[in-house]
């Protein structure tokens, strides 16, 4: 293989295209916006740095300080994307890739138009991303209304922000937004917020930031919205609540519109475009990754399908295990999670072993003061880990290690045999794997 077309240039398009050209293979890679895609310019890079400076807002807060600069807080957001945006640019002009700034499109399967231009190459690759869905509710066009990308870019703090929906983004925002002086309240149409994560930690999660001012109504439905007046349904009754800014936040769909895919014969749907586990089509020469293909809608994930794909397309063996993709949520505190749930085990009917590990009880989060926090192990009846869900400090840190014991085969205890450094919060996993 010589040439290889990207069509993206997110976390899983232009980390691909660097790794295919450090493979010897000529990449083309297009983008119709800014390089990086969403997690860099209005995803996770944005968010993260907001989060950061709600943490910053939340110390002062300790410490008798009320006053948030939120344009100062903006203007670093803008500086982060700004230098990462320009890292990848870099990235982008190094040897064997060439970046075209312009929509790309399929005129059949074996060519793309750009800007007037066909490119044909020996492969292809689809990583065009995600948008935000926007649900059929009735007055959901009004200019207070936004999803994340437009609130990512609000000049004031909004006294009174309601968040339709409690996945990531919904409760990072809400998390922010309170450590930043918004009343925030969040409506949310399943029993529990983030359903990807252990149900006993994600309302324990929940509960812990409903403790710091941010209300919920859960099993809630929104019905329509009028001015600064979103009326919702819970319980049979109508309900409403007041805000100056309302946030959809109720999932994300695969960018498939205008890439022309139904002149190449690709199988997709408005889900997103499907692929088997070499992130392959229907088309053999034709792979999509990331949030296009909707099999996990991570930047992480993006980053190793795109390796994964170019290794099928060489040849190349590898151990990237795709099912083994660890999770984290940035909130205040963060909850993280790798492998399965406690409420999974029960419903797949796999007998299993659970042990619960508390950050009350751990000197170093004591330390900190954040004694708020709880993880949990399961494994099966050999002692195999099976999955490791986190709430508290530093949670995505401590799945981490667990992710990369998994993926190892690490037994239990064999990990109950592994010093831990004192005092950590990593002693937390390692007191909790000595129980079983």
């Amino acid at each position: 293989m010589k040439e290889l077309i990207i069509i993206g240039s997110g976390p899983g398009g232009y980390r691909t295209a660097a790794y295919a050209a450090s493979k010897g293979i000529h990449t083309t890679i297009f983008e119709d916006k800014e390089a990086g895609g969403t997690c860099l310019n209005c995803g996770c890079i944005p968010t993260k740095t907001l989060c950061h400076e709600a943490e910053i807002a939340d110390i002062l807060k300790d410490k008798g300080i009320d006053s948030v600069d939120f344009s100062a807080i903006m203007a670093r957001k803008n500086a982060v994307i700004e230098q990462l945006r320009s890292g990848v640019e870099t990235v982008l002009q190094g040897e064997n890739i060439s970046f075209v700034k312009a929509h790309a499109m399929f005129k059949d399967e074996k060519t793309v138009v750009a800007d007037g231009q066909e490119y044909t190459a020996d492969k292809f690759i689809i990583a065009t991303g995600s948008h935000a869905k926007m649900l059929p509710i009735e007055g959901i066009d009004q200019s207070n209304v936004m999803t994340s990308t437009e609130l990512l870019n609000i000049t004031e703090v909004p006294k009174r922000l309601c968040i339709v929906g409690a996945g990531v983004i919904g409760m990072e925002m809400a998390s922010v937004f309170n450590s930043l002086g918004s009343e925030v309240t969040v409506i949310e149409f399943l029993k529990e917020c983030l359903p990807m994560v252990d149900s006993d930690i994600a309302k324990r999660l929940r509960q812990t930031i409903a403790k710091r001012g941010v209300t919920f109504f859960m099993q809630s439905g929104v019905k329509r919205i009028d001015g600064n007046t979103v009326f919702f349904e819970r319980k049979g009754k109508e309900e409403q609540v007041e805000a100056d800014i309302i946030l959809i936040a109720t999932g994300r769909g695969a960018n498939v519109d205008g890439l022309g895919l139904e002149n190449t014969g690709v199988n997709f749907s408005p889900r997103g475009i499907e692929v088997d586990e070499n992130m392959q089509t229907n088309i053999p020469h034709i792979y999509a990754i990331g949030d296009v293909n909707a099999r996990m809608m991570l930047a992480h994930a993006a980053t190793f399908q795109g390796m994964k794909a170019v290794n099928h397309m060489l040849g190349i063996g590898d151990e990237i295990n795709l099912d083994m993709m660890p999770a984290a949520i940035f909130t205040k505190p963060e909850a993280a999670c790798v492998g399965l749930s406690e409420d999974q085990c029960k419903e797949k009917g796999i007998s299993f072993l659970c042990k619960k590990g508390f950050y009350r009880a751990n000197g170093k989060a004591l330390a900190m003061d954040e004694t708020d926090g709880l993880l949990k192990l399961m494994t099966d009846e050999n002692g195999l880990i099976l999955g490791c869900h986190v709430f508290g400090a530093h949670a995505a840190d401590i799945v981490q290690e667990v992710s990369v014991l998994m993926c190892k085969h690490t037994n239990i205890h064999e990990l109950a045999q592994m010093v831990h450094i004192h005092p950590t919060l990593s002693e937390i996993l390692s007191d909790t794997a000595m129980m079983f």
